[in-house]
Protein backbone atom coordinates (compact mmCIF):
# COMPACT_ATOMS: atom_id res chain seq x y z
CA UNK A 1 0.00 0.00 0.00
CA UNK A 2 1.35 3.47 -0.97
CA UNK A 3 2.27 5.71 1.65
CA UNK A 4 -0.80 8.20 0.73
CA UNK A 5 -3.30 5.15 0.96
CA UNK A 6 -1.90 4.16 4.32
CA UNK A 7 -2.41 8.40 5.37
CA UNK A 8 -5.93 8.44 3.56
CA UNK A 9 -7.02 5.07 5.77
CA UNK A 10 -5.69 6.71 9.06
CA UNK A 11 -7.72 9.90 8.27
CA UNK A 12 -11.10 7.92 7.23
CA UNK A 13 -10.14 6.70 10.94
CA UNK A 14 -10.13 9.67 12.25
CA UNK A 15 -12.99 11.54 10.60
CA UNK A 16 -15.63 9.67 12.93
CA UNK A 17 -14.31 11.59 15.54
CA UNK A 18 -15.01 14.49 16.77
CA UNK A 19 -13.39 17.76 14.74
CA UNK A 20 -10.32 19.45 17.03
CA UNK A 21 -11.17 22.63 18.57
CA UNK A 22 -8.32 24.36 17.04
CA UNK A 23 -8.56 24.37 13.32
CA UNK A 24 -5.03 24.30 12.43
CA UNK A 25 -4.58 21.00 13.83
CA UNK A 26 -5.70 18.18 11.67
CA UNK A 27 -4.72 15.30 13.25
CA UNK A 28 -2.85 13.75 10.80
CA UNK A 29 0.19 11.04 11.51
CA UNK A 30 2.98 9.62 9.16
CA UNK A 31 3.82 5.98 8.43
CA UNK A 32 6.89 5.77 10.52
CA UNK A 33 9.10 4.05 7.24
CA UNK A 34 7.90 7.47 5.49
CA UNK A 35 8.64 10.27 8.25
CA UNK A 36 12.27 8.50 7.96
CA UNK A 37 13.00 8.66 4.59
CA UNK A 38 11.54 12.34 4.43
CA UNK A 39 13.74 12.73 7.16
CA UNK A 40 16.85 11.34 5.10
CA UNK A 41 15.89 13.51 2.60
CA UNK A 42 15.43 16.83 4.58
CA UNK A 43 18.32 16.88 6.53
CA UNK A 44 16.06 17.09 9.66
CA UNK A 45 14.86 14.86 12.44
CA UNK A 46 10.78 15.56 12.88
CA UNK A 47 9.32 16.22 16.31
CA UNK A 48 6.15 16.75 15.68
CA UNK A 49 4.72 14.65 12.03
CA UNK A 50 1.17 16.66 11.90
CA UNK A 51 2.61 19.55 10.94
CA UNK A 52 4.69 17.79 8.31
CA UNK A 53 1.47 15.74 7.01
CA UNK A 54 -0.26 19.01 6.91
CA UNK A 55 2.59 20.76 4.71
CA UNK A 56 2.03 17.98 2.21
CA UNK A 57 -1.29 18.13 1.74
CA UNK A 58 -2.40 19.91 -1.45
CA UNK A 59 -5.94 21.56 -1.56
CA UNK A 60 -7.01 19.19 -4.30
CA UNK A 61 -6.79 16.53 -2.08
CA UNK A 62 -9.18 17.67 0.94
CA UNK A 63 -12.95 16.29 -0.59
CA UNK A 64 -11.14 12.83 0.35
CA UNK A 65 -10.57 14.45 3.90
CA UNK A 66 -12.66 15.27 6.99
CA UNK A 67 -14.34 19.12 6.80
CA UNK A 68 -11.89 20.17 9.51
CA UNK A 69 -8.45 19.31 7.55
CA UNK A 70 -6.74 22.26 6.29
CA UNK A 71 -4.54 22.14 3.06
CA UNK A 72 -0.65 23.42 3.07
CA UNK A 73 -1.63 26.62 1.52
CA UNK A 74 -1.04 28.78 5.38
CA UNK A 75 1.96 27.18 5.77
CA UNK A 76 3.11 28.14 2.26
CA UNK A 77 2.32 31.58 3.12
CA UNK A 78 5.16 31.29 6.11
CA UNK A 79 7.19 29.13 4.60
CA UNK A 80 7.36 32.03 1.60
CA UNK A 81 8.32 34.93 4.08
CA UNK A 82 11.11 32.84 5.76
CA UNK A 83 12.57 31.68 2.48
CA UNK A 84 12.53 35.58 1.45
CA UNK A 85 13.97 36.73 4.49
CA UNK A 86 16.69 34.38 5.00
CA UNK A 87 17.64 34.77 1.31
CA UNK A 88 17.64 38.56 1.44
CA UNK A 89 19.53 39.08 4.89
CA UNK A 90 22.27 36.21 2.84
CA UNK A 91 22.54 38.33 -0.01
CA UNK A 92 22.32 41.70 1.81
CA UNK A 93 26.11 40.07 3.45
CA UNK A 94 27.29 38.22 0.51
CA UNK A 95 26.78 41.34 -1.90
CA UNK A 96 27.71 44.34 0.00
CA UNK A 97 28.40 46.75 -2.46
CA UNK A 98 25.52 45.57 -4.72
CA UNK A 99 22.13 47.88 -5.22
CA UNK A 100 19.03 46.95 -4.58
CA UNK A 101 17.43 46.35 -7.71
CA UNK A 102 20.79 43.89 -8.67
CA UNK A 103 19.95 42.07 -5.08
CA UNK A 104 16.48 41.93 -5.88
CA UNK A 105 17.14 40.26 -9.69
CA UNK A 106 19.42 37.87 -7.87
CA UNK A 107 16.49 37.05 -5.50
CA UNK A 108 14.02 36.43 -7.94
CA UNK A 109 16.22 33.66 -9.84
CA UNK A 110 16.22 32.03 -6.22
CA UNK A 111 12.89 32.06 -5.30
CA UNK A 112 11.17 31.42 -9.07
CA UNK A 113 8.57 28.26 -9.20
CA UNK A 114 11.06 26.76 -11.58
CA UNK A 115 13.82 26.92 -8.85
CA UNK A 116 11.57 26.11 -6.08
CA UNK A 117 10.47 22.67 -8.04
CA UNK A 118 14.26 22.44 -8.78
CA UNK A 119 14.86 22.03 -5.29
CA UNK A 120 12.09 20.42 -4.56
CA UNK A 121 13.02 17.83 -6.81
CA UNK A 122 16.03 17.29 -5.66
CA UNK A 123 14.50 15.81 -2.40
CA UNK A 124 11.90 13.70 -3.89
CA UNK A 125 9.35 16.06 -2.30
CA UNK A 126 6.88 14.89 -5.31
CA UNK A 127 6.74 11.61 -3.71
CA UNK A 128 4.91 12.61 -0.39
CA UNK A 129 2.82 15.19 -1.71
CA UNK A 130 -1.02 14.15 -1.26
CA UNK A 131 -3.14 15.44 -4.15
CA UNK A 132 -5.67 14.95 -6.54
CA UNK A 133 -5.44 12.70 -10.06
CA UNK A 134 -5.42 15.94 -11.56
CA UNK A 135 -2.96 17.46 -9.61
CA UNK A 136 -0.48 15.24 -9.54
CA UNK A 137 -1.11 14.94 -14.11
CA UNK A 138 -0.15 18.30 -13.52
CA UNK A 139 3.19 17.87 -12.13
CA UNK A 140 3.96 15.17 -14.49
CA UNK A 141 3.60 17.60 -17.13
CA UNK A 142 6.51 19.75 -15.89
CA UNK A 143 3.72 22.23 -14.22
CA UNK A 144 5.85 23.43 -11.28
CA UNK A 145 3.52 25.23 -9.28
CA UNK A 146 2.60 22.50 -6.55
CA UNK A 147 5.84 21.28 -5.84
CA UNK A 148 6.97 24.91 -5.30
CA UNK A 149 4.62 25.87 -3.16
CA UNK A 150 4.84 22.44 -1.01
CA UNK A 151 8.81 23.30 -0.96
CA UNK A 152 7.70 26.70 1.18
CA UNK A 153 5.13 24.93 3.04
CA UNK A 154 8.26 22.45 4.34
CA UNK A 155 9.91 25.39 5.01
CA UNK A 156 7.42 26.60 7.41
CA UNK A 157 6.79 23.15 8.29
CA UNK A 158 11.12 23.28 9.97
CA UNK A 159 10.35 26.55 11.60
CA UNK A 160 7.41 25.83 13.47
CA UNK A 161 8.74 22.25 14.76
CA UNK A 162 12.50 23.41 15.09
CA UNK A 163 12.74 27.27 14.95
CA UNK A 164 14.72 29.52 12.78
CA UNK A 165 18.08 28.07 12.95
CA UNK A 166 16.86 24.86 10.87
CA UNK A 167 14.92 26.26 8.72
CA UNK A 168 17.94 28.86 8.29
CA UNK A 169 20.25 25.70 7.27
CA UNK A 170 17.51 24.00 5.59
CA UNK A 171 17.38 26.53 3.27
CA UNK A 172 21.35 27.46 2.88
CA UNK A 173 21.31 23.93 1.97
CA UNK A 174 18.84 23.00 -0.41
CA UNK A 175 18.95 27.30 -2.44
CA UNK A 176 22.00 29.02 -1.27
CA UNK A 177 24.36 26.34 -2.40
CA UNK A 178 23.04 26.45 -5.98
CA UNK A 179 24.03 30.25 -6.17
CA UNK A 180 27.07 29.27 -4.54
CA UNK A 181 27.60 26.62 -7.35
CA UNK A 182 26.73 28.97 -10.14
CA UNK A 183 23.78 26.74 -10.76
CA UNK A 184 20.97 29.23 -10.36
CA UNK A 185 17.64 28.69 -12.13
CA UNK A 186 17.12 32.17 -14.40
CA UNK A 187 14.26 31.10 -16.62
CA UNK A 188 10.50 30.89 -15.77
CA UNK A 189 8.28 27.98 -17.29
CA UNK A 190 6.55 29.34 -20.42
CA UNK A 191 3.09 29.46 -18.39
CA UNK A 192 0.88 31.42 -21.12
CA UNK A 193 1.97 28.40 -23.15
CA UNK A 194 0.89 25.99 -20.76
CA UNK A 195 -2.42 27.69 -19.75
CA UNK A 196 -3.05 28.26 -24.34
CA UNK A 197 -3.14 24.35 -24.50
CA UNK A 198 -4.44 23.29 -21.28
CA UNK A 199 -7.59 25.92 -22.63
CA UNK A 200 -7.78 24.58 -25.72
CA UNK A 201 -7.63 20.76 -24.27
CA UNK A 202 -10.90 21.35 -22.02
CA UNK A 203 -12.77 23.16 -25.12
CA UNK A 204 -12.99 26.56 -22.81
CA UNK A 205 -11.22 29.13 -25.12
CA UNK A 206 -8.18 30.74 -25.89
CA UNK A 207 -6.66 33.31 -23.15
CA UNK A 208 -7.58 37.27 -23.52
CA UNK A 209 -4.91 39.47 -21.40
CA UNK A 210 -6.09 42.51 -20.18
CA UNK A 211 -3.95 45.42 -18.40
CA UNK A 212 -5.60 46.67 -15.71
CA UNK A 213 -3.41 48.85 -13.84
CA UNK A 214 0.19 50.39 -14.16
CA UNK A 215 1.88 52.16 -11.73
CA UNK A 216 5.16 53.71 -10.63
CA UNK A 217 7.51 55.82 -12.76
CA UNK A 218 8.48 55.75 -16.60
CA UNK A 219 11.93 54.09 -15.70
CA UNK A 220 10.30 51.85 -12.92
CA UNK A 221 6.77 51.16 -13.97
CA UNK A 222 4.78 48.23 -12.51
CA UNK A 223 2.14 46.44 -14.97
CA UNK A 224 -1.34 44.33 -13.59
CA UNK A 225 -2.84 41.68 -15.90
CA UNK A 226 -5.87 39.95 -15.58
CA UNK A 227 -6.32 36.70 -17.75
CA UNK A 228 -10.08 35.77 -18.72
CA UNK A 229 -11.45 32.77 -19.99
CA UNK A 230 -14.68 33.31 -21.68
CA UNK A 231 -15.44 36.18 -20.24
CA UNK A 232 -14.39 35.12 -16.49
CA UNK A 233 -11.43 36.42 -14.60
CA UNK A 234 -9.05 33.40 -13.80
CA UNK A 235 -6.01 34.84 -12.80
CA UNK A 236 -3.91 37.87 -11.79
CA UNK A 237 -0.27 38.72 -12.19
CA UNK A 238 1.96 41.82 -11.40
CA UNK A 239 5.60 42.52 -13.13
CA UNK A 240 7.62 45.35 -14.31
CA UNK A 241 6.68 44.80 -17.59
CA UNK A 242 3.57 43.42 -19.78
CA UNK A 243 5.33 40.08 -20.42
CA UNK A 244 6.06 39.38 -16.86
CA UNK A 245 2.65 40.20 -15.01
CA UNK A 246 0.88 38.12 -18.34
CA UNK A 247 2.93 34.91 -17.11
CA UNK A 248 2.61 35.32 -13.28
CA UNK A 249 -1.15 35.83 -14.62
CA UNK A 250 -1.33 32.39 -16.17
CA UNK A 251 0.39 31.12 -14.00
CA UNK A 252 -1.94 31.84 -11.06
CA UNK A 253 -5.09 30.72 -13.36
CA UNK A 254 -3.61 27.48 -13.90
CA UNK A 255 -3.01 26.97 -10.57
CA UNK A 256 -6.78 27.57 -9.80
CA UNK A 257 -8.07 25.03 -13.24
CA UNK A 258 -5.62 22.43 -12.10
CA UNK A 259 -7.18 22.37 -8.41
CA UNK A 260 -10.76 20.72 -9.99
Amino acid sequence: MSWASQLLSIFRRRSRAAAPQDSDKTGQTFPDSQLRRLQRLLGYHIRNGDIFAQALLHRSFLQRLPQATRSNERLEFLGDSILNFVIADYLYHRFPESEEGELTKIRSRLVNRKALAAYAKAIHLSDFILMSPSAAQAIGKGYDAITADTFEAIIAAIYLDGGIQPAREFIERQVLAALRKGAVVTADENYKSMLLEYAQSQGIGAPRYHIVREEGPDHDRTFTVDVMLNNVRHGRGTGKNKKDAEQAAASEALEKLMRH
